[in-house]
This record gives structure tokens, C-alpha cells and sequence, in this order.
């Protein structure tokens, strides 16, 4: 979506409101594709002494497969990002603002970037998630698997000594 915010930058103290859907079922992150419906999408843009604020709140489906336990899990998420535009910038090293020299704002190229730089890292179905048995693959999560946990690996037996 072209957000047109020559209005809002000529007059102190305007505001604009716009609110839509964006598709990003062909976003693929992280090797899978995790938005399988539509972001909601609501930015609010008002001028504050000739710089524009924009607050940008998305609400979307997250899916994916944990990371431990390999099930596809879903979560609703919200997220909420702030910019300051600029008409025009004297330092181009300058990160605090987004420079918009002909009054338009291509939003959705900023929606998906901010999104994808606040996803989390590690993907968990549940913050206790067990896991996967390292012998068998049996989901820990959904029972115990039989595998002999006394057993210790040939290599550490010196240190199984150490400690009897």
C-alpha cells in the first residue's frame, strides 16, 4: 500500500488513519512459510512540528513447527512499531528517521521488514516443551518413552568414575 502523506506533512497537528490486510503467504522465513492468513494491518500517521510520526500496530497467525518437539503449533501475534518520516534528511547516516522526499511512504515493504526483524528466534509450542527422546524420537510431551537412561556413553565413562 502507497501511503500518500503530503496532507499530513503540510498541516501541523493532522493525522491519518488507515487500516487494512496484507498478504504474506509467499513470505518464506526461517525455510517455511508462516502466514497463512492475511496481517491486519493499522498505522496511524500525525505530524508533530514538521516530522511525522507513524505507529504501525500488525496483528497475525504465526505458524510453525517447534523447534524441539518438531509439532506444527500456532500463535496469534501482536506487535507494535514506531518511525519518524522526514521529508528530507541532511545526514544520510541517519537511522532515527525514514526519509520520504516525494511525500509517499510504500508501507508494506516497511510492515514485512519490521515484522520479520521481531519474530522470535527459537520457535517453542510451549515454554515447557520436552522435546524429542535423543534414542528412540519418541515426543516427550505426549508420554515416556521406554529407552534405558542409565546407560552413559562409552566416551564419558571416565567421568561417570570421577564422580562414583
Amino acid at each position: 500500500m502507497l501511503l500518500d502523506l503530503k496532507e499530513i506533512f503540510q498541516n501541523e497537528g493532522s493525522q491519518k488513519q488507515v487500516d487494512y490486510s496484507l498478504s504474506m503467504s509467499d513470505i518464506e522465513y526461517d525455510g517455511v512459510y508462516p502466514f497463512k492468513s492475511p496481517v491486519s494491518v493499522s498505522a496511524l500517521s500525525v505530524n508533530r512540528a514538521s516530522l511525522v510520526d507513524l505507529e504501525i500496530s500488525v496483528k497475525f497467525l504465526y505458524i510453525r513447527n517447534c523447534d524441539r518437539c518438531f509439532e506444527e503449533f500456532s500463535r496469534e501475534m501482536e506487535m507494535t512499531f514506531n518511525h519518524k518520516l522526514a521529508v528530507s534528511l541532511e545526514n544520510d547516516e541517519n537511522d532515527d528517521y525514514i526519509e520520504t522526499p516525494d511525500y509517499k511512504l510504500e508501507l508494506d515493504d516497511l510492515v514485512i521488514s519490521d515484522i520479520i526483524l521481531n519474530l522470535p528466534s527459537k520457535n517453542l509450542c510451549r515454554e515447557d516443551c520436552k522435546g524429542l527422546c535423543q534414542k528412540c524420537g519418541q515426543n516427550l510431551n505426549c508420554g515416556v518413552c521406554q529407552c534405558d537412561k542409565t546407560k552413559v556413553d562409552p566416551r564419558l565413562e571416565i567421568l561417570k568414575q570421577l564422580i562414583d
